[in-house]
C-alpha cells in the first residue's frame, strides 16, 4: 500500500510542475517600432531622448522645413506626449511605431 501510495504522491508533483521559462518566453512577441522610413539622427531633448531629431529620406523629405525641426517619437509614448506639450509641435505624420512631428524654431 506505501509503494502505491508513493507512486500516487509522485504522479501529482510531476503533473504540478510549473512549464519551463523557456516555452512561456518563447510565446512572448515584443514589437519595437521600426524606423525604416526615418533617419533618425539623435536624441531631441537630450542624448537619451526617445524623441529624435529627424533627417531627409524620401518619406520625410516633404515635411523638412527651414525654420523647423523635424522629430519623431515611438507613437503614443509619454515621450511624445511631453514634446507635444513642451513645444508647439505639429503631428505631420506616422510610420512604422514612430509619430513625425515639425517643432517650430522661432
Amino acid at each position: 500500500m506505501k509503494q502505491v501510495f508513493g507512486v500516487g504522491i509522485i504522479l501529482i508533483l510531476v503533473g504540478c510542475q510549473d512549464m519551463p521559462l523557456e516555452n512561456e518566453a518563447a510565446d512572448t512577441v515584443i514589437k519595437s517600432p521600426t524606423n525604416e522610413n526615418l533617419r533618425l539622427v539623435g536624441g531631441y531633448r537630450s542624448t537619451d531622448d526617445d524623441c529624435q531629431l529627424t533627417g531627409e529620406t524620401s518619406f520625410t523629405v516633404n515635411f523638412l522645413d527651414d525654420a523647423a525641426d523635424l522629430v519623431s517619437c515611438p507613437t503614443g509614448s509619454d515621450a511624445a506626449e511631453s514634446l507635444v506639450d513642451m513645444y508647439a509641435a505639429r503631428e505631420v505624420a506616422q510610420t512604422g511605431g514612430y509619430t513625425v512631428y515639425s517643432i517650430p524654431r522661432r
